[in-house]
């Protein structure tokens, strides 16, 4: 007997891209594998079938790709896989490793290194200064060494960045014998926003380990770590399991990324979420609202008053994100590849409404 949760919440909800369960075909295989015995721990042929989609479309049959439960666990694993115990991970201050993790990095014994981001990015200029000072500093063995370099694309702030920042980050890891993470937990809105002049083939190309998002982008939970530099690939199970990243229904994370993947639909999905967020930015634009960060991606960041706060969270739910000055704070209206029309055009109309000249 199935029973239906009657939906008793009219609240629409903005703060994030995981609000919903997960995309309708995803259910539907699910529900026809269900009873299906496989083998356990991501060593099932549906998570056979997902590597070798994921292989081809980043170009590199030698890749490695592993699934793991969600991005906090893939950032830990990931991060803990590479570095040696005496060093650390460069990233944005604004980085997701640096702000939002609850110090996860450094809870296996390694230091999250914050450099200054412009636009929630690093650039491969600050990646040598950073390795040099290091290395100039006449007491640096009493200094956590540089180890790894991370970034995210999209990156915090909903910038992204461009294949020529990715190659050359990827020129100044590879001369200073950096790992380059990039984290693509928003992977999919990243690679369809406009602007976007790189495809997964590059990542793999640039990058030595990188994830595809599931969890944020049509999942229920998961996300697919991609090695493609050998001299990171072994042992990497041992760090999954040591790490709480491994599932042992796995096949439950290969028949999603199979199902995202195998169409395009992973692609397709994002494009609906980033259409969603254009129409959200050009309505606050229209009001003259200011904005925090530039984000052709699907979070958008408008400056508001206490007052449009109040007036917009009667009947919308969105993250307030940082305080602008003593009056206005910059919030977060985030799309996902579930969100509807008339949801976006009822929070488009309530624009009208919005208080103006408030302090």
């Amino acid at each position: 007997m199935y029973f239906c949760i009657e939906k008793i919440n009219i609240m629409i909800r903005f703060e994030c891209d995981y609000a919903e369960g997960a995309h309708p075909q995803i259910l539907e295989c699910l529900i026809q594998t269900n009873f299906e015995q496989t083998k356990g721990y991501g060593e099932d042929e549906h998570c056979e079938n997902a590597r070798n989609i994921i292989r081809r479309l980043c170009g590199c049959p030698s890749a490695d790709v592993h699934f793991l439960v969600g991005g906090t666990q893939a950032n830990k694993t990931v991060i803990a896989s590479v570095l040696r115990p005496h060093q650390g991970v460069l990233t944005a201050e604004t980085g997701h490793i640096n702000v939002h993790e609850t110090g996860a990095v450094e809870s296996t014994g390694h230091k999250v290194i914050a450099l200054p981001a412009v636009a929630g990015k690093i650039s491969a200029s600050q990646v040598e200064q950073a390795v040099k000072s290091h290395w100039a500093d006449a007491n640096h063995e009493h200094i956590v060494q540089p180890g790894m370099v991370y970034i995210s694309n999209p990156t915090e702030t909903g910038s992204i960045y461009c294949k020529n920042e990715l190659e050359q980050l990827g020129r100044v890891c590879r001369d200073n014998d950096l790992a380059l993470f990039l984290d693509g937990a928003r992977l999919g809105y990243g690679l369809t926003a406009s602007g976007c002049d790189f495809g997964m083939d590059d990542i793999a190309r640039l990058c030595d380990i990188f994830y595809i998002g599931g969890t944020k982008v049509g999942a229920l939970f998961g996300e697919a770590v991609v090695i493609t530099n050998d001299s990171l690939k072994r042992d990497f199970r041992y760090f999954i399991k040591q790490n709480g990243g491994m599932l042992a229904k796995g096949r439950l994370l290969g028949i999603q990324f199979e199902t995202l993947l195998k169409d395009g639909l992973y692609f397709k999905i994002s494009a609906h979420a980033i259409r969603m967020a254009m129409k959200i930015r050009d309505a606050f634009l229209s009001c003259n609202i200011p904005f925090y960060s530039e984000s052709p991606t699907n979070q958008q960041f408008p400056i508001l008053s206490k007052e449009q706060i109040d007036y917009l969270s009667a009947n919308f739910a969105f993250e307030q994100w940082a305080n602008v000055d003593a009056t206005h704070t910059a919030v977060r209206f985030c799309t996902s590849w579930a969100s509807r029309e008339e949801d976006v055009s009822a929070l488009v109309a309530a624009l009208a409404g919005l208080p103006r000249n408030v302090t």
